[in-house]
């Protein structure tokens, strides 16, 4: 049978389950990622499982989120994290030294090969042909520890890129008409694999863009094909040796497919506040602007800020905005030092960064009140950018660059002929100067961990309560992002290492008193609309409900990795079996599941909710894995685990 190439590496690394359709698989994990932000939760809890050393063959933290250190909260983790990895066998990479998707693609990502992160835009990986997955740190944290990724076994979208770009189309336009296309929520289940003549007229860094952003469709990731540009690519990093030719058989046939002429593509910009609100710019231009970034989290590579330089060489920006400017890693940052495209960024006026998430997840960098900003980033969920009335719209580097030189919202196309861009002399500074290599174990073992005041550990996990009782807490609309529970920025992202600080925040932005009443009634439940807890993979957008209580949440429909950090900390993520239920649901009644331990013992499907006090009763869905349901019967997958005597395939 012809095989897709997700199919290929999926099959070579099931080590349990099965890989078919409504099957669950346990997949041998090569590498795994943290970074600060989800990291110190994760190694707190891999300490829970109490081995000696990581069970992984590679292992990287990642030092590029909270770096504007406040005061000490930030620099205590930075130490913690240090001597974590010097401990149990990671590598770390230190601060400014770049952002954990772009860095791993230089130096660590092998085609062939399967890597889980702890950052949801663990998925750009995907362009150099491996499987890379965002999940939650605890998931990390248990393949840190050997035991196998359990998911769904994925279905495979086949999206055929067909001919070439047009002059000032780039790369983000792709992705950007994926989600103009599919929504959201359209990729969930699905990895997304691309193929076609179109594929060999993208570079890895083109490559990179669409499979980082492919998060935003809701996917479990994106794969290109292992081919000459792979190779072209691992050649400049000094790897060469890690290339291994990878593509999908001859005839291979997909589960759905979109074909994509890539001739016919035109400048795209998502608007506010969704990264699936897609039109052409053509259609917004004119738009004034208070705000223009490029680079952090997607778009800071070389090619990415050299067109914004060229647009920019011997002109400045406009005097009614601000533009930054992030290189996605200390490479990239030699490179453009070297080309004279830093020069040119800051003759124009551009604010130069270091190589850090920074803006992009609301560390620095706010737009002014309801003004516009105009970002090639990944998200522009509502307040994402530290500006809680924010107008952020997304797109293309070309875009946005015109955009700087305008003052509006500009097509690049009206810019005239696109110019070339300048190549940098030389190879880039491919070194791991800035990665420090784990211990030797004998010497790793003598290693003492400082811990801060501000590092807590994790809410205990015990088991389900049964009946499952509670009162709605707060009912909330469609597409609620994890960074409505735990919101971005440098204060609150300071307080990663400490939960209960950090419940305080908890919708903030929906409802500032609901931390308050939930500590008051003593916790209950959440009730939520389509693809509830999209965006990142941080599971703090749990831990931090979880310590004020919440019991369970009901929801029309889950983002994928939101969905399993729930399962993973104990919390049942339930979906209305008739929406019209979603629509008569109010803050404030009281629900009942009773007999709930025996419903997901017996496998059931639906189980019953009773509205105390109403006589009122609907359905809810618990589709749920035979696995998953004993994770949450244990309240957790490290009550699962130590359940097993850390001797089980969890």
């Amino acid at each position: 049978m012809a095989d897709t190439l997700a199919a290929k590496i999926l099959r070579d690394h099931v080590v349990s389950g099965e890989y078919a359709p409504g099957k669950e698989l346990g997949l041998r994990v090569d590498q795994v990622l943290l970074q600060d932000a989800t990291g110190t939760m994760a190694c707190l809890q891999f300490e829970e499982l109490g081995l000696d050393r990581v069970q992984v063959p590679l292992a990287v933290q990642y030092v590029d989120h909270n770096l504007i250190q406040l005061d000490f909260k930030n620099p205590d983790d930075h130490r913690f994290l240090q001597r974590f990895a010097a401990r149990y066998g990671m590598y770390l990479s230190r601060p400014g030294n770049g952002i954990c998707h772009y860095l791993h693609v230089e130096r660590f990502a092998r085609p062939g090969q399967v890597l889980v992160g702890a950052d949801s835009h663990t998925t750009m990986s995907g362009s150099l042909g491996m499987i890379a997955i965002g999940a939650g740190g605890l998931e990390v944290a248990v393949c840190m520890a050997g035991h196998p990724f359990e998911i769904p076994s994925p279905k495979v979208l086949g999206v055929q890129l067909r001919g070439a770009l047009s002059p000032w189309v780039q790369a983000k336009d792709i992705i950007l008409e994926l989600l103009r296309r599919r929504g959201v929520s359209g990729g969930l289940g699905f990895i997304c694999e691309f193929y076609g003549d179109g594929v060999q007229t993208l570079n890895v860094t083109q490559r990179g863009t669409i499979c980082n952003m492919i998060a935003e469709l809701g996917a479990t990731g994106g794969i290109f094909p292992s081919d000459e540009r792979t190779r072209e690519w691992l050649v400049y990093q000094g790897r060469e040796e890690h290339w291994l030719p990878l593509a999908a058989d001859p005839g291979a046939s997909y589960d759905e497919t979109e074909v994509i002429e890539l001739g016919d593509l035109e400048p795209l910009i998502a608007q506010p506040s969704s990264p699936g609100n897609v039109v052409p710019v053509r259609e917004v231009t004119g738009t004034p602007t208070a705000q223009v970034c490029i680079g952090s989290s997607v778009n800071s590579g070389y090619e990415d800020l050299a067109i914004a330089a060229a647009v920019l060489q011997d002109e400045v920006v406009s005097p009614d905005l601000v533009m930054t400017v992030t290189p996605g890693s200390r490479q990239i940052l030699d490179t453009i030092s070297r080309s004279g495209v830093y020069r040119d960024l800051v003759l124009a006026g551009a604010r130069m960064l270091e190589p850090a998430c920074g803006p992009c997840v609301g560390m620095g960098q706010a737009p002014p009140s309801g003004a516009v900003s105009v970002r090639s980033f990944v998200r522009n969920f509502p307040g994402r950018s530290g500006t809680q009335d924010d107008q952020v719209y997304l797109c293309s580097p070309a875009t946005a660059a015109a955009t700087a030189l305008r003052g509006v919202i500009t097509d690049p196309r009206d810019l005239g002929a696109e110019p070339p861009i300048t190549l940098a002399d030389g190879n880039p500074a491919a070194n791991d100067r800035q990665i420090i290599p784990p211990l030797p174990p004998d010497a790793a073992a003598q290693v003492e961990l400082v811990r801060g005041p501000n590092i807590k550990a994790a809410p205990a996990q015990t088991p389900l309560p049964d009946p499952l009782a509670g009162e709605v807490l707060i009912k909330v609309g469609d597409e609620i992002s994890t960074g409505d529970m735990a919101p971005d920025g440098a204060v609150v992202m300071a307080l990663r290492s400490n939960v209960e600080a950090m419940s305080a925040f908890v919708f903030r932005r929906l409802d500032p008193t609901f931390p308050k009443r939930a500590r008051q009634i003593g916790g209950g439940f959440v009730v939520g609309g389509h693809t509830y807890g999209q965006g990142s993979s941080r599971e703090h957008a749990v831990l931090a409900p979880k310590a004020l209580g919440m019991r369970a949440v009901f929801a029309k429909s889950f983002a994928r990795i939101h969905r399993r950090n729930l399962i993973s900390q104990g919390i049942p993520p339930f979906t209305f079996a008739d929406e019209s239920d979603y629509d008569r649901a109010a803050q404030g009644e009281t629900w009942e599941l009773p007999d709930l331990h025996a419903a997901l013992r017996d496998g059931q499907d639906e189980v019953q909710v009773r509205v105390k006090g109403t006589g009122r009763i609907f359905t809810v869905r618990a589709d749920f894995s035979e696995r998953e349901r004993n994770i949450m019967l244990a309240g957790g997958l490290l009550a699962y685990i130590r359940d097993l005597g850390n001797n089980g395939t969890a």
